[in-house]
């Protein structure tokens, strides 16, 4: 059995123990020296901020982003008192054609640089634990995305962070559009907690918040789109403030497919 099978069976707070063995994320065990990238496995992912030209916001890829000298900036960086992997969106910010709001968030590739396009059938996990350390209004902190398959640019699931500590998973109705919004915890601001976000069978959602796990059907018009991961601080808020935003550290970041 492989060390990734190992991590993915394993509950969250295991992953989080069995992260800071292996030097890949943990907040007791994070060098707060180093960027993000000597901290955690950054191997898979794509880093994408707000900043760079209007509708083409700047994105660094893997290769930038791995070891303990790896890319890190205002937006994206260790925080130096406890090893987090802290992700910082203004409200003012370059976005997507697709948003009016900003993010500094990683993207899901393959270890081979190619961009991750997995399809609903297995069974997919993005586990983290995190606190968010300050929100104007809400933040998106994971989502599962659609990827080839059709025009829709549209998410599966976003799960957010609100200002009040409720957590709400919003999930989408169909490729064309509109979600629906369901609370599955409270956290208070500052306090760290976990999610698993996941899809098995094909056919069903799977969440988990602090150790409660509830189960959301996908609709048969999304079964035509590949997927993806993303994680990080994509803020649902804007205005011309640079000084107001989202902020979200990170202390355990895994993904597992099977």
């Amino acid at each position: 059995m492989t060390r990734s099978r190992l991590v993915a069976t394993a509950t969250v707070a295991t992953v989080v123990g069995t992260l800071a063995a292996l030097s890949t994320g943990s907040a007791n065990a994070a060098n707060p020296k180093v960027a993000p990238g000597g901290n955690f496995d950054l191997s898979i992912w794509q880093l994408q901020e707000p900043v760079g030209s209007p509708g083409s916001p700047t994105t660094i890829p893997s290769s930038r982003l791995q070891g303990p000298n790896g890319y890190q900036d205002s937006y994206f960086y260790t925080d130096t008192r406890d090893g987090a992997m802290t992700f910082w969106a203004p409200e003012k910010g370059v976005t997507t054609p697709n948003s009016n709001y900003a993010r500094s968030e990683l993207r899901e590739m393959n270890r081979d640089g190619s961009a991750a396009n997995w399809s609903l059938s297995g069974t997919h996990r993005l586990n983290a634990t995190l606190r968010v350390v300050s929100v104007t209004s809400n933040v998106c902190v994971g989502q599962i995305h659609l990827g080839t398959g059709g025009s829709s640019t549209k998410p599966l699931l976003e799960l957010y962070y609100h200002a009040n500590g409720d957590i709400v998973l919003g999930t989408e109705n169909s490729p064309d559009g509109g979600q629906t919004p369901h609370t599955v915890g409270h956290v208070s601001i500052g306090k760290t907690w976990s999610y698993t976000i996941g899809v098995s069978g094909g056919n069903t959602i799977d969440l988990t918040v602090n150790g409660s796990t509830t189960h959301y059907s996908i609709p048969s018009s999304f079964k035509p789109y590949k997927q993806y991961f993303k994680a990080g601080s994509y803020n649902q808020s804007s205005s011309d403030s640079t000084t107001k935003g989202a902020r979200v550290a990170f202390y355990g970041l895994t993904v597992s497919h099977s």
